[in-house]
């Protein structure tokens, strides 16, 4: 059984501007709110799919996501 692709959030924590429009239309709640200030934090990353709404989304260009290099 072949294995899914892996997926590497990078957040740029002084980028994020707690709009929330990121982590609440992530399908997989890879990403959400840091609870001290709101910010975009990771979740899971495992639960990343690589879809890149978050990133798309971000008006400040925030995140961005990676496929992860095979090892």
């Amino acid at each position: 059984m072949a294995k899914g692709k892996k997926y590497i959030i990078k957040i740029k924590e002084d980028y994020c501007k707690s709009c929330r429009l990121c982590y609440s239309r992530c399908p997989t709640n890879a990403i959400t709110a840091n609870p001290k200030n709101m910010k975009v934090q990771i979740n899971d990353e495992d639960k990343c799919i690589g879809c890149l709404v978050c990133e798309n989304i971000c008006p400040d260009f925030a995140i961005e996501i990676f496929e992860a290099e095979d090892n």
